[in-house]
């Protein structure tokens, strides 16, 4: 019975090491939407677990606080589990090849994966094992080294554009803003280029979040920004751009809601979240016309030289936003960036602010402000 034992161990060992080889190489080596299984559901797990207690802190910067450490901490966890998976697997190997008890093996193992040295097998069989476990635990370090730095080089390539939107959309950030204010000051003309940029932002996101999904829950040092609000502030604008304005509307606003779009599908379906991939322009958002009302408003206190009325624009512009709101209302559950405005209602995080600019002169030192607070 005991040989038996063993044998059934080795091979639940052999299964185990393979398994995690597996899982690592995927993930680290090959990164894909469909690679990183373990990464997502760890990282899922503890931020369903981590929304369960922020509910109970006042105030949405605590819970941003709290909510900052699911991305790192999820890392932290993946890589743990693969380290005792190593040492479990090789545990049972090493059992069955020193014919020792199963509590030394584990500590042969785990003695050589760490390449700490304390524990030595007697026999050769189980010193050229250890050699083979040592290299394993080498190789698993420096691929985590390795991993770290093209995570944060994704999240910091992330981080410029979104902070580069808050003199653009305000903060929190919010589509109509981000037209106003550029007719507001006189920069009308630099807007093709925004939509370029960030049409090439969510290539990039696309790419790097699907495949590193513990990245969609690193947040932005500012609390009150986050890269998802600041996505959909630039998707809302480039809708309401094209919807107000069918003509004159540059083309890269189309093309940012096409790739904008495409982005936010493909993170959705690394999170295993349903969508409709083809709604019907007609389908009905959650939005209201009235919030669209409200927005419009702000564009026409510049004076914005709209080629349609609002009335018409109104089932153009739901048109656009049914393509995403779904998935967005999804990802804020999840995600929970600040609260902002046209986004899904939160009021356990607090009160929604609206971004406001603040007109202050040597004459008027107290400010005249620019919007509605």
């Amino acid at each position: 019975m005991d040989t038996v034992t063993r044998v059934v161990g080795f091979v639940v060992g052999v299964a185990i090491i393979t398994t995690t080889a597996a899982s690592m190489f995927t993930t680290l080596v090959i990164p894909r939407a469909s690679s990183a299984r373990l990464l997502r559901s760890v990282t899922s797990g503890l931020g369903a677990l981590l929304r369960i207690v922020v509910h109970r802190l006042q105030g949405y910067e605590s819970k941003d606080r709290a909510i900052a450490i699911v991305g790192p901490l999820g890392l932290v966890i993946v890589f743990a589990i693969w380290l005792l998976a190593f040492v479990g697997g090789y545990g049972l190997v090493i059992w069955w090849v020193s014919g020792a008890s199963l509590l030394s093996a584990l500590g042969l193992s785990g003695s050589s994966i760490t390449t700490l040295g304390i524990l030595v097998g007697r026999s050769g069989p189980t010193r050229a094992l250890q050699f083979v476990v040592g290299g394993t635990g080498l190789l698993v370090v420096a691929l985590e080294i390795a991993y770290l730095p093209a995570l944060y080089n994704a999240f910091s390539s992330r981080e410029a554009e979104v902070t580069l939107l808050a003199t653009r959309a305000g903060v929190p950030a919010w589509g109509p803003e981000i037209i106003r204010r550029h007719y507001r000051f006189r920069t009308v003309a630099e807007l093709p280029d925004l939509y370029r940029t960030w049409e090439r932002w969510a290539a990039e996101v696309s790419e790097s979040h699907a495949s590193y999904p513990s990245l969609m829950w690193f947040r932005s040092p500012d609390p009150r920004r986050s890269w998802l609000t600041a996505m959909v502030a630039m998707l809302d604008a480039a809708a309401l751009h094209d919807s107000l304005c069918p003509h004159s509307a540059p083309p890269q606003a189309r093309l940012y809601l096409q790739m904008g779009t495409s982005c936010l599908r493909s993170l959705a379906s690394a999170l295993r979240m349903p969508f409709d991939p083809d709604p019907l322009p007609t389908a009905g958002i959650r939005l209201t016309k009235e919030e669209f009302l409200e927005g419009v408003g702000r564009l026409i206190d510049v004076d914005f030289p709209a080629e349609r009325g609002v009335e018409d624009a109104w089932p153009h512009f739901a048109g656009w936003r049914v393509n995403y709101e779904s998935i967005v209302d999804q990802m804020t559950a999840v995600i929970v960036p600040p609260p902002s405005p046209w986004q899904m209602k939160r009021p356990e995080l607090g009160e929604v602010v609206w971004p406001h600019v603040i007109n202050r002169t040597p004459e008027h030192p107290g400010g005249a402000e620019l919007g509605k607070g």
